[in-house]
């Protein structure tokens, strides 16, 4: 063949594979039945929320995000594309999670640089709550991009409302340590919140979790364990911490666990008599910081009066106020 004719060929092909190029994807999903066509998703990085278990839990923003957007950048393919085949959504997808995300996290941003739009989605409900979105968010505000946030479904918000405990103070613990030692500390920083407690918990650890948190917060302390919230054997136990403890122990739960623990009670501050008492018998043991701080948590009382009499008790008992005797 000569060069001439080469050419040529090259210049078919070439123009033979610009006609039969595969046309821009249509931006669809299916509700009800109809399908129903979606605006291209502005440029920037959209987190969406995603169902926590009944895929009926999507709001219509959701699929039209979903199914506008040029990439959607999710924890797991595979549960994602069954959301996406629910709702008949042909958008790309592309993994990005705590494993990949310092390799997938640059390229995500360059495709941002270049007016891509991208929907972040975790497995179930809202991202960025015990996922590495956080810094996928950070890194797109510093480099000027915008981000724009799609509700929905949480497990978080979903185990307040049915657990029947107070919601107008609440901390988001997340998942305690597994090993005993770190867990029974993280719960000792935990037990004077003056909230409701809520964390995430697996299966295999959830008995172990109570005992630990009915030892450090109080066996009569009242939960709620929250199972499988909106799928088909969604289960709420109430009850004392040693209860739910116990029961678990006899019986492992299966599946999604969230736990609400409520407040602590509200303790009466103690009378002059008490606090004095109970400082005579903190000294004994050691400085008057700590007895202080041990005083000050038993009570109720204000930190300063409780320091104040303990000053005067320890110069009355010739103790230094680091705790030494005179």
């Amino acid at each position: 063949m000569t060069p001439e004719r080469g050419a040529a060929k090259l210049a078919a092909m070439s123009k033979t594979n610009q006609n039969q190029a595969a046309p821009e994807r249509q931006r669809r999903y299916t509700l009800a039945g109809q399908r129903i066509s979606a605006p291209k998703l502005a440029p920037g990085l959209h987190i969406v929320a995603t169902p926590i278990g009944n895929l009926g839990d999507i709001t219509l923003r959701a699929l039209e995000a979903l199914a506008g957007a040029d990439v959607i950048a999710c924890e797991d393919t595979r549960v994602t594309r069954k959301l996406l085949d629910r709702y008949g959504i042909a958008t790309p997808l592309t993994p990005y999670h705590e494993h990949n995300a310092a390799q997938a996290r640059p390229m995500l941003l360059n495709r941002l640089l270049q007016g891509a739009s991208i929907a972040l989605v975790s497995d179930a409900g809202t991202p960025l709550v015990s996922d590495p979105g956080f810094k996928l968010v950070r890194a797109a505000q510093e480099a000027g991009l915008t981000v724009t946030t799609l509700p929905g479904a949480s497990s978080l918000l979903a185990a307040l409302t049915v657990a029947g405990l107070p919601t107008d103070q609440f901390l988001f613990a997340g998942f305690l340590p597994p090993k005993q030692a770190a867990r029974r500390s993280r719960i000792a920083e935990l037990g004077h919140i003056p909230g409701t407690l809520v964390f995430f918990e697996t299966a295999p650890r959830i008995a172990a979790a109570l005992a630990d948190l009915a030892d450090g917060l109080g066996q009569q302390r009242q939960a709620a364990l929250c199972r499988e919230l909106t799928k088909l054997h969604e289960d709420v136990q109430r009850g004392s911490l040693r209860a739910l403890a116990d029961a678990c122990a006899d019986k492992e739960p299966r599946g999604e666990l969230v736990l609400v623990v409520a407040p602590p009670p509200a303790r009466q501050p103690a009378s002059a008599a008490e606090m004095e008492s109970l400082l005579r018998e903190a000294l004994s043991r050691g400085s008057v910081k700590d007895a202080v701080d041990e005083v000050a948590d038993l009570t109720g009382l204000p930190r300063r009066d409780v320091y104040q009499r303990a000053l005067a008790l320890a110069k009355t008992e010739g103790q230094a106020s680091d705790g030494t005797p005179r």
